[in-house]
């Protein structure tokens, strides 16, 4: 099985760079409902790699 990182979504931006599309949230609520959102959207799963980052991983 292989995934791909299709997104990120966090509260702390100085944390995270990268290739992808990132997503900087506010509060950690809003964090859940983008990564929510983008979950259904991009038929994928949300993953959390810390309290304050989430990824949105596409598994084939």
């Amino acid at each position: 099985m292989t995934g791909l990182i299709l997104s990120v979504i966090t509260t702390n931006k100085d944390r995270i760079a990268g290739g992808v599309p990132i997503f900087i949230e506010s509060t950690t609520e809003k964090m859940q409902q983008t990564a929510f959102t983008l979950e259904k959207i991009l038929d994928a799963m949300v993953h959390e790699v810390s309290d304050d980052t989430l990824i949105i991983v596409r598994h084939k």
